[in-house]
């Protein structure tokens, strides 16, 4: 189960984050909850950055069911449309806007403005497929004329399967998953938008080909741009459909596909504006702890909603409602940034050292030169805390354990990117409190993994920036072998 962290983590190689880290964490109930413990997460302590060595053990693994490398990789991947195509059952439920002047756009084979809740889309080659008739359609743009409340469903949550890419909105419009009506939109959009009123929420955003905004009210926050009949070839929706279609309906189908690529890296799809001061997450344990056993075992892609306990859907429902309610600002902190940062630090370097590790021969020069190469990527990775006080001791020490002397260097690690922010915790939302502890855990396993490795390599000499003496002609192999283990652990 660890290594499928990590493999998770380095098959989409911005992920490399999925490193099987993470200790139960939680946002729920947490009013007045005192700051976090870097390890223990007990609320009546606080967070302490302790110097005691037994925090900063390398043997010390985290739970197999925890959940914050996943909390860590969704956020990294919102509003991406690739990320959310993989691993397309969404967890997530994030509130947001839209700003001012962007524009919606609406497909339909009448003239006729909608008069209740309806689809757009955010690229008109998305809505343009909608735009059907006998060769003329109609196609509606939109402009936004205030901030436009929305909520975000993350995953593949436009995808009308039955596997558990509509779970999550399903909770909110039905009070259950309902994977036999992935088809029955209409009541869908009816029930979130009734649902949405009393926030003033104006829609509900998801993804499929591209991104979509399931609009409640036509007539509210936006103007008509234009409402415009325009020219479209015949293809299999036309009455009477066309069997053989031409070159311009094979166009307008790709189009409709291809606008979604231009998403599928950061920053996504950036004309919604997500607040991850309220972001909500079916990965939260304490959130929904029936999901626990449903999920355990299994790959990530098949994770889903159904299976949550009527009471964590209450549970869902109430925090949603006081994430949309909600009138603190949060932290300020800018989680987007931070998540990406860290990603852009670790993610392909990762990726290269797995694939380095990737090399059998038995030429031993040959083992200890890739040997070598794999050191140089770990101590690139760590070299910003590779302190000049380190004294490296020769692996033959007897009874000497890399946490003896490695655990600075794991520790100003682990700790870099959050240190600054612990004063800011009495200042976070629960939301926020989550996001932190995923970070957090998050970088504190890359950081074990991968002191763990450089110390190794370079107590037993292959680190040119500390020298040792080869204690053994084999050397290379074992060390080759041990990190292979310490990137499946």
């Amino acid at each position: 189960m660890r290594y499928q962290f990590l493999v998770a983590a380095l098959s989409l190689g911005s992920a490399a984050l999925a490193l099987h880290d993470q200790f139960p964490i939680s946002a729920t109930g947490e009013t007045g909850a005192q700051p976090l413990d870097i390890v223990n997460s007990n609320p009546d302590q606080p967070y302490s950055d302790s110097s005691n060595g037994d925090q900063w053990r390398f043997d010390e693994y985290p739970p197999e069911n925890a959940t914050g490398n996943l909390i860590f990789d969704t956020v990294h991947s919102l509003l991406q449309h690739w990320p959310n195509t993989r691993y397309r059952n969404g967890h997530n439920i994030v509130p947001g806007v839209i700003p001012f002047g962007t524009l919606l756009h609406h497909g339909s084979n009448d003239s006729h403005m909608p008069s209740g809740p309806e689809w757009t889309a955010t690229d008109p080659e998305h809505s343009l497929y909608f735009s059907r008739g006998n060769v003329s359609g109609w196609h509606l743009t939109l402009a936004a004329t205030r901030p436009l409340k929305v909520l975000y469903f993350d995953g593949s949550s436009a995808a009308k399967l039955y596997e558990g890419t509509m779970d999550t909105q399903d909770i909110i419009a039905w009070g259950e998953p309902q994977p036999e009506r992935s088809f029955d939109d209409r009541d869908k959009i009816n029930n979130l938008c009734t649902w949405g009123k009393e926030f003033r929420i104006d829609g509900f955003v998801r993804m499929e080909m591209s991104f979509e905004v399931m609009l409640c009210d036509f007539t509210a926050g936006v103007e008509v741009v234009s409402f415009v009949n325009i020219t479209m070839p015949r293809d299999h929706r036309s009455i009477p459909p066309d069997p053989s279609l031409d070159d311009s309906a094979w166009v307008r189908m790709f189009e409709s596909m291809h606008c979604g690529w231009w998403h599928n890296r950061y920053p996504g799809d950036s004309r919604i504006v997500l607040d991850l001061t309220g972001f909500v997450s079916l990965y939260d344990i304490a959130l929904a702890p029936s999901l626990v056993p449903v999920r355990a075992g299994l790959e990530r892609w098949y994770h889903r909603v159904l299976g949550i306990s009527p009471e964590d859907i209450s549970q869902v429902k109430r925090k949603l409602t006081e994430v949309i309610s909600r009138p603190d600002p949060g932290s300020s902190i800018d989680w987007k940034t931070l998540t990406h940062v860290i990603v852009d630090r670790y993610a392909d370097r990762l990726e290269l050292t797995q694939y380095l590790l990737n090399f059998t021969s038995s030429d031993s020069q040959e083992l200890l030169q890739r040997a070598k190469l794999v050191q140089t990527q770990l101590r690139v990775m760590l070299a910003p805390y590779l302190l000049h006080s380190t004294v490296v001791p020769s692996a033959g020490t007897p009874g000497l354990h890399p946490s003896h002397w490695a655990s600075p260097i794991f520790k100003l690690c682990a700790t870099t990117h959050t240190t600054a922010m612990v004063k800011k915790i009495p200042l976070m939302t629960p939301s926020e409190r989550l996001l932190f502890k995923a970070v957090e855990d998050t970088t504190r396993e890359i950081c074990r993994v991968t002191t763990n490795m450089w110390a190794v390599g370079a107590m037993n000499g292959v680190d040119i920036l500390f020298p040792m003496e080869l204690n053994e002609s084999n050397v290379a192999f074992e060390i080759m072998v041990d990190w292979r283990q310490d990137m499946r652990s």
